[in-house]
């Protein structure tokens, strides 16, 4: 008999204080996540307030900085009668408990008072008047509004006043308590031990240290600064000197294919045609259940999230706890732009929901979004699934109008031609933002001011993107929160993985829409160990490769005949498949989905007997009686 199974007390023990550890992190975690979701969504009631969402995190993060839990931990590892699962999530347990422990009572100290300094702030950047003067009048519109509204308004005055609506952004939170939060920030991650608080955030989330990030970072930046330069000059040159004003370029390089591309993405369909692609590749939501948040409205946090109130896991008995999940963006129905921003944001957070649907382990600790979990391990999932809506084959099968007619190639060309040249500005926006609050936190404490603060934002725009960039780096909202700031990095180098994941099964697979051969793949090799293994180590046994920028500047560079016979050629072998293929009558994803307005229902699955399409039929009359109803 192995000695395994001769202890079966030692067995019992450890899976006791495995079984109590998840259900007490399941529990600080629910209440903290549903006081993110209540004060980010403005629900109504007095259930939801900035005190109690401080003291339900403070409450969370002293559970996960528990010396006596991994002192626990560690005296279960020392066993050698524990099984592989019970040693694997012991790891985790471990591995978790070090990403919060603060060995000094400085450093705690600093942390609350980080929390409360981001507590108020946040508050008060929610409840910020955000808009323009246009012909005269404040129009009041949030930071997405303001910059869809930059892309598509033919008036230069407007787009100007727009620029100068996001700019405020700035202004507002240097001067309400972001500069305090950077100096505490910085203050708690060096009493650890650390660099600087980039140092500390990135070594908690990715496992290596800010030096090792930059080295990546930097290889990508100056191999991608000539074609930077060179995109500007051609932007310049084709649509004048003007064109590179900030409040310019983003309507220059895309303004009018917007407008043609519009009609092809109607907003009130972007559930459905998200539903029916997910589907088609075969994803699962395992059981979950999704709230939906997705209308723009006064008092809502700016910037699109998916966040998971109930994490998924396997409990002791064997029983599967499907994950519970909040999932919101911004969008105005009534703004040109507005279904192909919306249909990407759901692309995008919904391919977050069914990565952290899918994992499959031992604890609530594998399938939270926080430290040890990789950025770039989660956001690879959800960008890998929104790259898809810029595919010609995509577009043939999804895009289609109200009037039931497909996006034509035509219109895919020339938004490839309009767009392709300056893609590697998109790059550059990117990376501009780790750049910053790198040198943010490498700013001495005595020379950190609002004026400093601003004069460094521009500063970075201008060396990292060639000039100031219509998203001021300011208003992006990542800075602000703990668990996003210092994360941004975390789409480049996802964004250096989809590459790679995108060639890797185009050449295995010939095609990747409505693939079904796509969903079971990412969720065995990406999905389910969750954050168990290491985001490189993934990348690497999937595709065969080390993770490198060489696919995506491959794309940078590709030229753009080239890449329009590529784009002809699948559209065409979509057309085809289209025209011998019904479409579906039922579209399952094994999940219940709410579609809500702040504390409003506006659809529900289980009301439809767990009908997605009637689901989505009823969130269109919803969307076309909110559009009447401005109209009038």
């Amino acid at each position: 008999m192995s000695s395994k199974r001769a202890r079966p007390s030692a067995m019992s023990a450890a899976t006791t204080f495995i079984e109590t550890i998840n259900t007490e992190y399941e529990k600080v975690h629910k209440s903290f996540e549903l006081q993110f979701w209540g004060t980010k969504m403005a629900l109504g009631g007095e259930a939801y307030s900035v005190p109690e969402l401080t003291r339900t995190k403070a409450e969370m993060e002293a559970f996960l900085a528990s010396k006596e839990k991994l002192a626990q931990t560690r005296e279960y590892l020392a066993s050698s009668d524990l099984t592989d699962d019970e040693r694997k999530t012991l790891k985790m347990f471990e591995r978790t408990f070090g990403c919060y422990i603060m060995e000094n009572p400085e450093g705690l100290v600093l942390r609350e008072q980080c929390m409360k300094i981001e507590g108020t702030l946040e508050a008060a950047r929610n409840k910020m008047k955000l808009g323009a003067t246009i012909d005269g009048s404040f129009v009041e519109l949030s930071s997405v509004g303001l910059r869809n509204k930059m892309r598509v308004e033919p008036v230069e005055g407007t787009r100007k006043a727009c620029y100068d609506g996001v700019r405020t952004i700035g202004d507002f939170v240097t001067a309400n308590g972001f500069v305090d939060l950077v100096k505490a920030r910085n203050r708690m991650a060096k009493s650890l031990g650390y660099v600087d608080y980039y140092d500390y955030k990135v070594t908690q989330a990715e496992g290596f240290g800010k030096a090792a990030l930059f080295e990546i970072l930097d290889t990508l930046e100056k191999g991608t600064r000539p074609l930077m330069q060179a995109a500007r000059a051609r932007l310049a040159k084709e649509k004048g000197e003007m064109a590179l004003e900030p409040w310019n370029s983003a309507y220059m390089m895309a303004g009018d294919i917007t407008k043609k591309l519009d009609p092809y993405f109607p907003f009130e369909k972007a559930i459905e045609q998200w539903g029916r692609s997910f589907s088609a590749l075969g994803i699962s939501y395992e059981g979950a259940s999704m709230s939906l948040d997705l209308l723009d409205r006064k008092g809502k946090y700016s910037n699109g999230f998916c966040h998971w109130p109930q994490p998924a896991w396997v409990r002791a008995d064997g029983s599967w706890q499907p994950t519970v999940t909040h999932f919101t963006s911004l969008a105005d129905p009534s703004a040109i732009g507005s279904g192909h921003t919306a249909l990407t944001t759901l692309m995008h957070e919904a391919g977050h929901a069914a990565h952290f649907a899918n994992i499959r382990q031992r604890s609530p600790l594998f399938s939270q979004e926080r430290a040890p979990t990789s950025v770039a391990y989660a956001e690879l999932q959800s960008m890998f699934l929104d790259s898809l809506v810029g595919d010609a084959a995509w577009r043939c099968k999804y895009a289609v109008s109200r009037e039931g007619v497909p996006l034509p190639f035509e219109l895919h060309e020339e938004d490839v031609r309009a767009k392709h040249p300056y893609e590697v500005l998109t790059l550059r926006g990117m990376i501009a933002v780790p750049y910053f609050e790198k040198a943010l936190y490498e700013m001495p404490e005595d020379v950190l001011s609002a004026q400093s603060v601003l004069a460094l934002a521009d500063k970075v725009e201008k060396e990292i993107q060639g000039g100031l960039g219509g998203r001021p780096l300011l208003s992006v909202p990542h800075l602000l929160s703990d668990e996003a700031s210092c994360y941004y990095h975390g789409y480049v180098l996802a964004e250096m993985a989809v590459h790679q994941t995108r060639a890797f099964l185009s050449e295995r697979d010939g095609a990747l829409v409505d693939n079904p051969k796509i969903g079971p793949t990412l969720r065995e090799a990406y999905w389910r160990p969750g954050n168990s293994e290491p985001f490189l180590g993934l990348v690497e046994r999937l595709t065969g490769k080390p993770l490198s920028g060489d696919a995506w500047v491959a794309m940078l560079e590709q030229d753009v005949e080239a890449l329009i016979a590529e784009e002809r050629a699948a559209y065409e072998a979509a057309a085809a498949a289209k025209a011998i293929t019904p479409a579906c009558t039922r579209v399952d994803l094994d999940m219940r989905i709410k579609i809500v307005d702040g504390d409003a229902v506006i659809a529900d699955t289980e009301a439809h007997a767990g009908d997605f399409l009637a689901t989505c039929a009823k969130f269109e009359e919803f969307v076309r009686a909110r559009k009447a109803a401005v109209a009038v």
